[in-house]
């Protein structure tokens, strides 16, 4: 076992002031243990402490405390590894909601390493394209699904169409050493952009790529961007829930 940063008898006394006493007993458990990863006291990938320490600890049942680091484990803030123990989640990737980012950009701001495997890159007809970007195209559009990694965990699944108009040698390109995106922005200069964001579950090819479990919730961005007058780009953006989140800031004026 990992040596713990707060010993028991802590935890205990630390739960008494946990409240309010009115509040059901795993939410109260839950909170001690988040008020401690975001404290820093346990820091990420730190384990913490048994199920079996919590129920000596803060004399609770077993089925309180695993009620408790079920839900955190669910909300993203620990991850339990069958045999091994509960430790402290890495923070979830970040991109931008009211801006269009790259993410390579995005992975690396947090320090980490982001690569690519390009599932394939090909001409196809533009009938599953919506119906502006149909028009805008023609009769065919340029489609790549593309696999995104922080280090060597997916983050995102990249389904992309393109207007060959705006970018004619689009699939010429190695997207192994320069993001979509990137390049996008090189030869068609985002104007505009527009965002849709659902929350979906992935289908098997999807959950395969991604590496997750079939009821894994995800994040679906479905964004269009424009050069000017043209729609140069849709793309519907996969990300599954327990490792990204979208932010943004706005004001008033």
């Amino acid at each position: 076992m990992v040596p713990i940063t707060v010993v028991e008898s802590e935890l205990a006394a630390q739960f008494q002031q946990v409240g309010p006493a009115s509040a059901p007993a795993y939410e109260r458990v839950k909170t001690l243990i988040a008020t401690g990863v975001r404290s820093g006291r346990w820091a990420h990938g730190q384990q913490l402490p048994s199920e079996h320490q919590l129920v000596g600890a803060l004399g609770l049942s077993r089925m309180t405390i695993n009620r408790a680091l079920r839900e955190l484990t669910h909300e993203g803030l620990v991850v339990r590894r069958a045999g091994v123990g509960t430790f402290v989640a890495a923070p979830k990737a970040a991109s931008a909601l009211l801006q269009v980012r790259n993410i390579a950009d995005d992975v690396r701001r947090h320090g980490h390493r982001h690569r690519t495997e390009v599932v394939y890159a090909r001409e196809e007809p533009s009938g599953a394209a919506d119906p502006e970007l149909r028009a805008a195209a023609g009769p065919t559009v340029f489609r790549t699904l593309i696999v995104h990694f922080e280090d060597d965990t997916p983050i995102q699944l990249e389904d992309r169409l393109v207007n060959p108009a705006g970018a004619p040698h689009y699939l010429e390109r190695d997207f192994t050493r320069q993001t979509p995106h990137a390049y996008l922005n090189e030869v068609a200069p985002l104007t505009r952009g527009e965002h849709i964001v659902e929350a979906v579950l992935a289908d098997a090819a999807e959950r395969r790529l991604l590496r997750i479990g079939r009821h894994e919730p995800c994040l679906l961005v479905r964004r269009r961007t424009w050069s000017g007058d043209v729609l140069v780009s849709s793309a519907r953006l996969l990300h599954p829930g327990s490792r990204h989140r979208l932010e943004g800031t706005f004001g008033t004026d």
